[in-house]
């Protein structure tokens, strides 16, 4: 009878054991579906829950790099376009700025126009320069190449006095203080680009552009500079010669970089900077400079504050 008893128990300890390990892997089988799908619900929520990145803008028509895309408006922020280039290419080349803020003069942002101005290719001495651009405020682009190929680039500038005649101004391959610069003009809106001459100079280039469709200027030096280096062309870049600064003694070697002359009146106006290392009166006067014969020449006419050359 005993005997029977501890039988009868085992068998009973067997079953317990089989049907709690079926109840287990059961159990298992039902939760482990459940969990992900509460995993998945719970991210969903979160998700739901961030708030969206809001771009801002500063102007009516204006840009924004957030969220590593170049988008732009032209109602003040309400509406955002985005500008089919990877934001990576706008800073590829020599120089990249802060990459927070587009690089200057490299973009053209309009009413009527919107152009920006970059390289592209895996080689870093045989760049693609390209500008990509929309004429219907970012309905439709169009990409056109302005030389393939170049090497990396370093100062860059673009811009367009009407509507067909543009200018797109680089300079690349730097070496030390030695350098290659281009100018590029276009005729029919940004289609085509022709290369012009350029003056026989290996400066580093500080600054370029163009008045008219026939007068230009490049000027030069950015590293220690000790007077205006600056070029002129009249007959749309066939040609350059240098032009001459009629310097006060007083101002030898504190206006020593000229930025680009611009039409006053009947004349041509330039303001002339003190460079980088520049600290007479703070380093912010500039020297205001008049020519009468389209760029060849210019006179000094009065030192200019910060605060009027902001006007």
């Amino acid at each position: 009878m005993k005997k029977l008893i501890l039988i009868i128990a085992s068998v009973m300890m067997i079953s317990l054991i089989i049907a709690s390990f079926f109840y287990q892997n059961h159990n298992n089988t039902l939760s482990m579906p459940r969990y992900v799908e509460l995993e998945k619900q719970i991210a969903q929520h979160e998700q739901a829950q961030e708030p969206e990145q809001t771009l801002y803008a500063q102007h009516t028509i204006d840009y924004s790099l957030q969220n590593d895309q170049l988008n732009i408006t032209f109602d003040k922020g309400k509406n955002w376009i985005n500008v089919p280039i990877d934001k990576d290419k706008l800073f590829a080349g020599d120089y990249n700025g802060s990459e927070q803020e587009l690089i200057e003069d490299s973009y053209v942002l309009t009413k009527n126009r919107v152009a920006f101005l970059y390289s592209e290719g895996e080689n870093w001495e045989h760049q693609k320069i390209i500008i990509t651009y929309s004429l219907d405020q970012g309905k439709t682009w169009q990409d056109s190449v302005v030389t393939d190929p170049y090497p990396s680039i370093r100062f860059r500038k673009v811009d367009f006095l009407d509507d067909d005649f543009g200018y797109a101004i680089i300079s690349g391959d730097r070496t030390m203080s030695q350098e290659g610069s281009s100018v590029f003009l276009t005729h029919d809106g940004g289609k085509d680009w022709e290369k012009a001459n350029g003056p026989d100079t290996t400066r580093l280039l500080a600054d370029g552009g163009f008045i008219d469709q026939k007068t230009g200027f490049l000027s030069y030096g950015t590293i220690n500079p000790e007077a205006p280096d600056l070029y002129v062309t009249q007959n749309a870049g066939d040609s350059w010669e240098k032009a001459t600064f009629h310097m006060p003694k007083k101002y030898d070697v504190v206006f020593v970089s000229a930025e680009v002359p611009v039409k006053e009146g009947n004349h041509l106006v330039v303001l002339v900077n003190q460079g980088p290392n520049g600290d007479y009166l703070g380093g912010e006067v500039k020297g205001k400079f008049i020519s009468d014969d389209h760029g060849r020449t210019w006179d000094f006419e009065k030192e200019v504050e910060p605060n009027e050359t902001d006007e």
